[in-house]
Formats: structure tokens, sequence, C-alpha cells
């Protein structure tokens, strides 16, 4: 398995990175161990999680993923085979409290939290999750300046930035001599290529900027799980598939099915490939919630689907 840059960072992953999202959520810490097990055995090494994940659960404060991560680097003593991806930026506390954005002060005190939960004394990809209008970007740049001095951390990327800002966050380090963003996490699969297509795909090519794109499977769609309303309450996902189900979505798992079953593969297999051989893509991320599920993911990094096939996935997909 050929690994692919991140970036300019000197960092390398193999073509799919791991969603930790589901950690400490729909994965518990005994099956989220088996999962990371799975996922380093397996030839792969790009972990991404976030300070925020699992927020959204009730009775959640955030921390969550990356505290399930800490203990099994801690207990597995693996630290050493994988990169470790997280972001900072969104609320970890409620309005007013401070906790959120990219200031100088909460990235100084954020990343000391993320460090003490992961059980590590750096950070391989340390990401901005949202963009923060309201602090300079000189002030973010040069706070991951000393954090990469310091040692904490050795690359930074950037998530849900439009391009204008990514360009401008980019200049910003060259003109000043600072850290640039060497990753890109959008948006992006089969049934959504417009809003990273548009404007980001080519900045990132030209940039030598590195692609870490998530919902690689549209939230489960592109699994052919979802085919109708009815399949919506199989999974506490369901709700956000519904706006897939129409005549373009069912034209993309058709393309998926054909292509799938001349490869004896599976739809997600098929898209995520198709994903994987796009022009500035890196690493799509994926997440399980069984190892056999990881398992079957996994094999979308050897699937080699025909021209005519890449053409008809993206035709469909049009």
């Amino acid at each position: 398995m050929q690994f692919r840059p991140l970036g300019r960072s000197g960092l390398a992953t193999a073509p799919l990175a791991f969603g930790g999202n589901v950690f400490g959520w729909t994965a518990d810490a005994a099956t989220s161990f088996r999962l990371l097990d799975a996922f380093v055995d397996s030839g792969f090494n790009l972990i991404d999680t976030a300070d925020v994940y699992s927020r959204w659960v009730p009775g959640h404060g955030g921390g969550e993923s990356e505290t399930i991560i800490g203990q099994w680097l801690k207990a597995t003593g693996k630290r050493h085979r994988v990169l470790i991806a997280t972001k900072v930026g969104k609320p970890m506390g409620d309005e007013g409290s401070g906790r959120t954005g990219l200031s100088r002060r909460w990235i100084r005190q954020a990343v000391e939290d993320s460090l003490r939960r992961l059980q590590t004394d750096h950070i391989d990809l340390y990401q901005s999750h949202d963009d923060d209008a309201a602090t300079p970007l000189e002030e973010t740049l040069a706070t991951y300046a000393e954090l990469i001095r310091e040692g904490k951390v050795r690359a930074i990327g950037a998530s849900n930035f439009s391009a204008p800002r990514l360009a401008e966050a980019l200049a910003t380090s060259e003109r000043l001599g600072l850290p640039r963003y060497e990753t890109l996490q959008p948006l992006f699969n089969l049934a959504d290529r417009a809003p990273f297509e548009a404007e980001l795909q080519p900045l990132c090519v030209a940039q030598e900027i590195g692609v870490i794109n998530f919902y690689g499977l549209a939230r489960g769609f592109l699994s052919g799980k979802y085919r109708n309303e009815a399949d919506l309450a199989q999974s506490p996902r369901g709700a956000g598939v519904k706006d897939y189900l129409n005549e373009r979505g069912l034209r993309i798992l058709a393309a998926l099915d054909e292509v799938a079953a001349a490869h004896a593969a599976t739809p997600a297999q098929v898209a995520l490939a198709w994903q994987i051989a796009q022009p500035g893509i890196t690493a799509p991320i994926v997440s399980a919630t069984s190892v056999a599920q990881w398992q079957e993911l996994a094999g979308a990094a050897a699937l080699r689907p025909t021209p005519a096939q890449m053409q008809q996935l993206t035709l469909a997909s049009a």
C-alpha cells in the first residue's frame, strides 16, 4: 500500500483515515480498542479526531474520543505506528465561556487539554476545526508556530475553510514566515461534490495541500444501506440521509451497484475508491463501529475501477 504525503509536512498517510467521532459515542471503549487495533494491523496509520467529539451526546462534555484514543495508546504502546490528527475551534463550553475559536489564549489551553487526554507529548496534525473570522489569521498561525517550536505539534491543517479564506491563510503564512496549513478537511463524496470541486480542489492541487475529506460515504448513503424512506429507521444517522433519496441519489447507487458487481466489491468500497483516485484527495475519512465493517472499508484502498467505470461514476453523480 502506497502512502501519500500530507501536503509539504513531511508526514505521510495510507489512503484512508479513521474518523474517531464514533469513539465514546456509537463505539464504546472496548469496541474502539478493537477498531483501532484492526485499523493499524491493516497497515493504516492516520487517526482523525477533535476535542469536541462527542459533545453533541447528552451528558457528554467533549473530549470523549481523545480520551479513548489516549487510553488505547497507553495500553498498546502503538504511538509510533500512528499519526494523531485532532482539532481545535468548535465550542467546548457554553456561550460566553471563551472555550471556542482560534485565539492564542484558547489554542494554548486547548492543546494542553488534548495532549493530556491523548496521553502523548505531541500531536502530529493539529487542525483549525472552523474558520474564526474574529481572530486575526496572524494570531492563530503565530500560535501554531509556537507549538511547533515547542515540539507539541508537528504540522497544522484547516477544516471547513472556504477557498478565499484558505488562500488568505496561505498568503499570510508566506508573507510572515509562519507555518502554513498543510491539509484541508472538506465535505466531499460522490453525492457532495460541488462545494469542493468548484474552488477548493484547484487551490489544494496548486498549493500541494493534502485533502482528508469527511463524510466519505455521505453519512452512510453511499454504502447502499438506505434506498427508501423505510430504510432511514435503521440507524440514528438515517435522518441525515433523507436528502439524498432522490433521482440523482438513486442514479449514483445504481452506478455503484454495477461497478461493485464487476469487481465482487461493495458499493462503499467503490465509492471510496473513486474518491481516492480524484486529484488532490489524500485520504478520505471513514468511520466504522465494528471490525467487520472496517475490514470491508479497508478493501477500498486496493480497489482499482477501470477508467470507463470511473467515468460512469462521475457522470452518474454529475
